[in-house]
């Protein structure tokens, strides 16, 4: 049986306004601040950057959260399967929210997938597309090459976009309030190649909008470089498409420019009638 997540009931709407500030707990404890809501989403945060299994302590410690109310909320997610619990007693995320994040930016991800297909084949390289979520770049979409290089991004993961291929495309071709405001900004630097000067940087970015295409080169991982162009939406930059390469492969990968905005247009086309706020859901929204 499925257990809630909040089964309090409260008395009115100051208890009502109460309870959003300060959320009793098991034992009586009161953590001022926090929601259930938010100490939910600490949980599932926490799987975010592991790549394996957690243990209830991992989970708290990770959470920001007291081992009891861990304890508490992990078994709840468990019972609606947004996690699940192995036999040693470690957790890992459920397929219950695998399932519901398939609906994320599906529209995109469904009209395009064909196109990227066609990416990879045409090319032999790794193909991925990829949209703004605030200040970093969300890949949609990738198919793998067989070529060994080092991958950074994965489906559903998130990188900064001064940093690769697709986020300065997405960057570049933006409104300059979105620009301004991701340049105004410490800016983290992955490798010893990371462009992380702002004004070297904001440079570079006026070269992408004229010139029409992006290239990285070991900026995020050692061993890798890569080549992305726009895809536009009605006038709009709505995502961006690109290719990751073996370092060894910089000095031609701009051969691959002619595919690229080929594909590029024919993502277009596919998307043309799906307003682009469809399209997108709520992913572009903001510069967080």
């Amino acid at each position: 049986m499925r257990t809630t997540l909040d089964s309090g009931r409260p008395d009115g709407p100051a208890d009502g306004q109460a309870r959003n500030e300060e959320v009793t707990m098991a034992g009586g404890s009161r953590e001022p601040g926090r929601t259930v809501t938010s100490k939910v989403l600490a949980i599932l945060e926490a799987f975010e950057k592991s790549r394996g299994a957690l243990s209830l302590t991992d989970i708290a410690e990770k959470s920001g959260l007291p081992l009891s109310t861990a304890h508490r909320l992990v078994n709840e997610l468990t019972d609606w399967g947004f996690l699940s619990r192995e036999p040693n007693g470690r957790y890992q995320l459920g397929i219950r929210l695998w399932e519901l994040a398939q609906n994320t930016g599906r529209q995109l991800r469904d009209a395009a997938r064909p196109y990227v297909q066609d990416l990879f084949s045409l090319t032999g390289e790794t193909a991925h597309l990829a949209v703004r979520a605030g200040r970093d770049v969300l890949y949609i979409d990738r198919v793998y090459g067989s070529k060994r290089v080092p991958r950074a991004g994965r489906v559903g993961g998130r990188l900064p976009m001064h940093a690769t291929a697709v986020g300065k495309v997405l960057l570049a071709f933006e409104e300059d309030w979105v620009r301004d405001a991701y340049l105004n900004r410490q800016l983290e630097r992955h490798t010893a190649h990371t462009h992380v000067d702002p004004k070297k940087l904001a440079g570079e970015l006026t070269q992408i909008r004229e010139q029409g295409y992006a290239t990285t080169l070991e900026e995020v991982r050692l061993g890798s470089c890569s080549i992305a162009v726009p895809v536009f939406h009605t006038g709009r930059i709505g995502a961006s498409i690109g290719l990751v390469l073996p370092t060894s492969q910089a000095a031609t990968m701009t051969r691959h420019l002619p595919v690229l905005r080929g594909i590029a247009a024919q993502i277009e086309r596919a998307t043309a009638r799906i307003p682009l706020e469809t399209l997108l859901g709520s992913h572009a929204a903001g510069t967080d």
